[in-house]
């Protein structure tokens, strides 16, 4: 529990975690986890006709980069539908005027919602297909890479039964520390159904879940100086994907159009003391 301990024990409470974590909703509004106890400040459901305000469709930007070059707004790429968001990868055969040889869908709340100190929720489901890489990530509103941070709740490559989980820093990235912690785990999920994953953002620790089993903590060691954490920020959530690529491989156009579900978005933040009674 985030007030009833002190901070510096919670990354060795998270790392002595039972592998399943007890996860119970109280009134559709709160939620109790082995952590305590949460309150639900906002979800998104995907009901409506279109994207609410807080969302925008990730375009491609000028030199895009790997992950961002076959980015596309075309509604061909967007399908709201029964309470879900389908992101679709295709093969670029209706668009004569983009070069790009696929083209990919992708949602983001940048200048829009950001997320601190708070647990994070996506539930989503995804084909498996050669050269497929969909993720959901957070980022800093400003700011550059890696130095400002980067926190990948899931990522997963072509047809695998694994999610990765990541953190990025200029401390991950470029410390040649032979020492340093472990910024990535490797979990099974279930296959060709819905997942849902998360992590709580603390002031000193990252704690990753996948379908409320605990994964694994990143934690704020300040004996590695300040880049080592950089997390604590408020951050925008990205959730797209990337067609091909160096850690990917290569796009099989025969098993596309491929597609990316987004059932629902859930942020919590830690109940006062007084709520929790």
């Amino acid at each position: 529990m985030r007030h009833m301990m002190h901070s510096s024990l919670r990354p060795r409470l998270c790392a002595l975690l039972p592998l399943l974590v007890l996860s119970i909703a109280l009134s559709g509004r709160t939620k109790q986890t082995s952590h305590g106890r949460w309150k639900l400040v906002w979800q998104e459901e995907f009901r409506g006709r279109r994207l609410s305000d807080e969302w925008t469709r990730i375009p491609r930007f000028p030199n895009p980069s790997e992950w961002n070059k076959y980015m596309s707004s075309d509604d061909r790429l967007f399908r709201l539908r029964h309470g879900r968001l389908t992101l679709y990868g295709l093969v670029n055969d209706f668009l004569p005027g983009d070069t790009a040889r696929f083209l990919q869908g992708g949602i983001y709340t940048k200048d829009r919602k950001t997320f601190h100190r708070g647990r994070l929720e996506i539930r989503l489901r995804m084909d498996n297909a050669s050269g497929a890489w969909p993720a959901a990530w957070l980022l800093p509103q400003e700011g550059r890479w890696p130095q400002e941070g980067e926190i990948d709740i899931m990522e997963r490559l072509n047809d695998e039964g694994e999610a990765h989980q990541t953190v990025h820093s200029a401390f991950t990235e470029w410390d040649k520390r032979k020492d340093k912690p472990s910024n990535h785990l490797k979990s099974p999920i279930r296959n060709g159904r819905y997942n849902v994953y998360g992590v709580e953002m603390y002031e000193d620790s990252l704690c990753f879940f996948i379908n409320d089993e605990y994964t694994f903590t990143y934690r704020r060691q300040p004996e590695y100086g300040e880049e080592q954490y950089p997390y604590d920020r408020p951050m925008y959530l990205l959730i797209d994907m990337q067609l091909g690529g160096h850690w990917v491989g290569r796009v099989n156009p025969e098993e596309l159009p491929y597609r990316y579900q987004i059932d629902y978005v859930r942020y919590y933040t830690p109940l006062p003391p007084k709520e929790r009674e």
